[in-house]
């Protein structure tokens, strides 16, 4: 059926979009003193992904307070997948205004988001805190960060070597995904970049592909870096309980 409406011709041809607006229309009747906003993020919410009608449909339903809504989780729903966030707005605000390791990761679902239900235009809000937090971080934040995401990243690698010298092949790829991951979020705190998911996130930083020497020589270029940026990797017992 043509609408006349790009938008909601779109909508009504995408099968993950009839799906979120199912699960946002369900959620609304059966919770409605307890949702504040329903949202979608990830492909879905930046419009220029086909998926081709596979991708997984990402979720947000806001409540007004902690505990109220469903439970959260994760089904597929006609056969598309759905990975449903249930969150308070004061908690999930918090998690906004905070700089962590993982922030390449979790800062494109502040900033970018589509409603299905938002009356008091609380998604504006969200976006609007998240980018006034990162206008107020100091440099500092962020290496502090990149540091904590490095040492996830040097531990992957390093059992990953291990596990490889083991012939224990198949861990020990699962491992370089996870160095691959980290080194890219550390990239990505280093140049206040964010990514839409981890697959973006090594894709765009270059790791996507990269084989164990490869991320080894990454993770000893930002080991450099960090020190450049005031505080060395390798420290003292001293060091380390100082915090």
């Amino acid at each position: 059926m043509d609408t006349g409406d790009p938008e909601i011709d779109r909508r009504l041809d995408d099968p993950r979009w009839r799906v979120a607006e199912r699960v946002s229309d369900a959620a609304l009747r059966r919770f409605p003193a307890d949702l504040l906003a329903v949202a979608v993020h990830g492909p879905l919410a930046h419009g220029d992904d086909d998926g081709g009608g596979d991708s997984e449909v990402g979720l947000l339903l806001v409540t007004y307070r902690p505990g109220g809504g469903p439970t959260p989780a994760t089904r597929r729903v006609d056969g598309v997948l759905v990975d449903l966030t249930v969150a308070a707005a004061d908690d999930y605000l918090g998690q906004a205004r905070t700089i962590t390791p993982r922030w390449p990761l979790a800062a494109d679902r502040y900033v970018t988001t589509r409603a299905l239900h938002d009356p008091t235009g609380w998604l504006r809000t969200l976006r609007d805190e998240h980018l006034a937090r990162l206008a107020r971080a100091r440099p500092g934040e962020f290496t502090t960060a990149a540091r904590h995401a490095w040492y996830r990243g040097s531990a992957a690698h390093a059992r990953a070597l291990r596990l490889a010298e083991w012939y224990e092949t198949d861990q020990a790829l699962l491992m370089l995904g996870e160095a691959r991951l980290a080194a890219a979020t550390v990239q990505g705190l280093f140049s206040r970049t964010y990514f839409r998911d981890p697959g973006d996130a090594v894709r765009r930083t270059g790791l996507a592909g990269a084989d164990m020497t490869e991320v080894g020589t990454v993770l000893t270029r930002q080991a450099e870096e960090l020190a450049a940026r005031g505080r060395p990797v390798d420290g003292t017992v001293d060091d380390l309980l100082a915090g």
